[in-house]
């Protein structure tokens, strides 16, 4: 919640303060170590002077960042301990007047390696909101945030919202100080630093979708790049997965949908033997325990990426219902894609496969042939983990990312783009379920995937093109129960 009004401090200059989440708790011992304790877990975060554990004390009601902590070991030390607890999402930032006044506005880090930055601001600079910026209500308190930010803002004053919808038109910072309600210059650079906020060219008002980035980030609407960030791991730090939130106010929906009360029409039962194809569909299941002594092949892998994704014929044509206008390149491959786009692409990340090293992989579906990629072994492994902790499972074999060229889609259509995406995932994922079965593969679809640790692993912008599923793949332990 943020901090009930005061006025004693109403002309002090705001400042930062790092403060501990609520359930967060600091253990300094005798030796010098220091750990968080939250949701009955304890987290080691380092071994400090005894100067800097007295300040860690502060975190709790808020501790002035330090200014320049280069130059101060102590200043430095304490820096470091509070970067620790961000990076375990254990701490966030006030914006006060005073440690003890009440809060402008309260932020809470989305992504591990945030740190509030300050840039300087010239009067002459212009700046306006943001398009991917938005305010909501949350419980009982007012957020602004963005798909953009590495932080989310609670708003503590409700002048500051009157302030950011002023900014819906371009203001100066000159502007903008003369005004009654002017927080500082803190804030707006913090919002700016986010993205929340973003300059402009005084001579290209006109053009503000192009001012706020890239080619790539113009051809996003508003909702297709919110629901992108907001669905995935890594660009929030909202609870995400099986966690029954509703378990206790609402009874769960029955698995077959009661019958509609009007007249049926009985359909007769097939009594034939099934087809190739359609034993193809009953046969198919989910794997989660794969056979590590005996690993996927290369000849199984080829065969496997050749016949769900590899590119099948190539043809270019004119635009559509348009005297003028480039020719579009087009491919036909082994699933329908909207629109023949095929934005989709697989990233491999090979821990055990028999004639592939291991690491982390692009498939070219037109040459057939995986391309190595030089990721970090850290984020490697993290990604094969992060797979095994959402199927409850040990990590498999063979972690395929289905990632997405969004502008392949978003050039061509308007509103529809990332549910047109999201449709041809699903594709991709059961025409992939069929071939490993075909194959006497095992295979598992993956709810999540983390959109930061693919964009760190490529150094691909998460809005140029990023991960939409995940699909584990290998040999599995022993078939399926019958039925």
């Amino acid at each position: 919640m943020c901090a009930p009004t005061k006025n004693k401090s109403q002309g002090a200059v705001p400042a930062l303060f790092a403060r501990l989440n609520a359930h967060v708790a600091l253990d300094a011992r005798a030796d010098g170590s220091i750990a968080a304790h939250f949701d009955g877990y304890s987290e080691p975060l380092g071994t400090f002077s005894a100067a800097v554990a007295k300040h860690a004390q502060g975190l709790r009601e808020g501790l002035r960042l330090p200014s320049s902590p280069e130059g101060d070991a102590v200043a430095r030390d304490v820096a470091h301990l509070i970067r620790q607890l961000a990076r375990r999402g254990l701490v966030e930032y006030r914006l006060a007047r005073a440690r003890a006044a009440n809060d402008l506005m309260v932020i809470e880090p989305q992504l591990p390696d945030y740190w509030p930055r300050t840039p300087k601001l010239g009067d002459t600079t212009t700046i306006v909101l943001s398009r991917f910026a938005y305010l909501r209500r949350r419980g009982t308190e007012m957020v602004l945030e963005s798909p953009r930010a590495g932080a989310l803002f609670r708003i503590c004053n409700p002048r500051i919202a009157g302030l950011l919808a002023t900014l819906a038109t371009p203001q100066k910072i000159s502007q903008i100080r003369r005004r009654d309600d002017y927080p500082g210059q803190a804030l707006l650079a913090l919002l700016l630093d986010c993205e929340i906020l973003v300059t402009v060219d005084t001579a290209k008002r006109d053009a503000l979708r192009q001012a706020e980035g890239d080619d790539g980030l113009v051809l996003w609407d508003f909702h297709d790049l919110l629901f992108h960030a907001r669905s995935t791991e890594g660009r929030q730090a909202n609870p995400l997965g099986g966690l029954y939130p509703h378990t206790g106010l609402i009874a769960p929906l029955p698995a077959v949908r009661p019958a509609w009360p009007g007249k049926t029409v009985k359909l007769s039962d097939v009594d034939r033997k099934p087809s190739p194809f359609e034993q193809l569909l009953r046969d198919r299941h989910s794997t989660r325990d794969f056979d590590d002594q005996m690993p996927v092949t290369l000849a199984e892998l080829s065969a496997f990426l050749n016949g769900v994704a590899r590119v099948r014929s190539k043809w270019s044509s004119q635009l559509e219902f348009a005297d003028a206008g480039p020719d579009i390149e087009y491919t036909g491959r082994s699933y329908p894609g909207a629109g023949s786009a095929y934005e989709l692409e697989l990233y491999l990340a090979v821990a055990n496969c028999d004639g592939v090293p291991p690491g982390f992989y692009h498939y070219d579906a037109d040459a057939h042939a995986l391309t190595a990629i030089d990721a970090h072994p850290q984020r490697f492994e993290a990604m094969l983990q992060s797979a095994g902790f959402a199927m409850d499972a040990p990590p498999p074999p063979i972690v395929i990312t289905i990632a997405a060229r969004f502008g392949r889609i978003s050039w061509k259509y308007s509103a529809i783009a990332y549910a047109l995406i999201l449709k041809d995932v699903g594709v991709l994922t059961q025409t992939l379920y069929m071939m490993a079965t075909d194959l006497g593969l095992g295979g598992c679809a993956i709810g999540t995937t983390n959109i930061d640790l693919f964009a760190k692993m490529t150094g691909l912008d998460f809005h140029i093109e990023g991960p939409v599923g995940q699909f584990a793949l290998g040999r599995g332990m022993e078939p399926p129960a019958s039925g």
